[in-house]
Parts: C-alpha cells; structure tokens; sequence
C-alpha cells in the first residue's frame, strides 16, 4: 500500500517524526503510519489537520501517539466539529489539562481501546463546556423548571451523592 506522502509532510509540519515499524516510539514519534494514511484519505486534509494539531499543540498528548490515540481524536474531532470550528483554543486547553498517558494506559487491558479512549475524552470535553453546549437555542419558554447545568457541573466520575 502506498502512503500518501501528504502524511509524512503534515506530520514534519507538526514535529511528528514518523518511526519504523519495528521501533518503540519516543516522544513527538509514532509508528501508525497506516492508520494516519486512512484518516487522511477518509476525512481529508483539513479534519486530519485538526487530529495533529490536537496531539501535537497540547502538552499532554505527544508521549505515546498510537493508533488509538489518532482514532479517538479523530472520532471525537467529528463528534464536536462545531465545538472544533468555532472554539479552537478552548478545545485545545481541554486536551492540555487532561493526562491522556494516563487514559491510554487504562484503555490498554480493553479490548476496544479507541472506543474507551473516545468515551474518557468526551467526559473532559463536557465537562469543561457543559453538555449542553451544542444544543439549540430555544426561543419558546420552557414548559417544565429545570436547573441547567453549567460547564464544570457536570461530574461523571466525581459522584459525591452518599447512600442514607
């Protein structure tokens, strides 16, 4: 299979240095060629585009650039494209502060760690913008008195409710 060589020049743009195969990638280095490749000819430039720029342009993110990795970003740049599109520096801050190492070695034992990956990031990404932070803007009043939750509100993993 021949890679684009799109991939390799995007890659030297964001200081991703593509590895062999047989190598155990260091920081900023990756072997999942193949998979970068897909997402390109998929998705196209300017989403693969977004993917690097989520791994690369944050700190937490350049340890281990697996396939994995590349997947979620991708899966979760789709997921929040308007998010993506018109908050840019916030969604970056987002993947800044959350230990995505660390998230990957708990997705490691899974057996689908892409889908584990996507899953634990969408959690940061509601949490700091809300989950409601792409719904519409309702023009008509509300029938039913609801408190809405706020950005930072939304705590999945925090449960502080105890049982009576």
């Amino acid at each position: 299979m021949t890679i684009d060589p799109r991939v390799s020049t995007l890659c030297a743009e964001y200081r991703i240095r593509i590895v062999d195969g047989r190598s155990y990638p260091g920081i900023r280095e990756t072997r999942a060629v193949f998979t970068m490749d897909k997402i390109l000819r998929l998705k196209g430039e300017e989403h693969f585009r977004m993917v690097l720029s989520t791994v690369a342009e944050t700190e937490n993110n350049s340890a281990y650039l697996d396939k994995f990795l590349f997947w979620a970003v991708s899966d979760l740049v789709d997921t929040f494209q308007e998010l993506v599109e018109t908050r840019t520096s916030e969604w970056l801050v987002v993947f800044d502060g959350a230990p995505v190492g660390e998230l990957q070695y708990i997705a490691r034992r899974l057996k689908h760690q892409r889908f584990a990956l996507v899953g634990m990031l969408t959690e940061r990404v509601v949490k700091h913008f809300g989950p409601t932070f792409d719904a519409p803007v309702r023009t008509e009043p509300k029938v039913q008195s609801t408190i809405p939750l706020l950005p930072g509100q939304y705590d999945l993993f925090e449960e502080k409710r105890t049982a009576a």
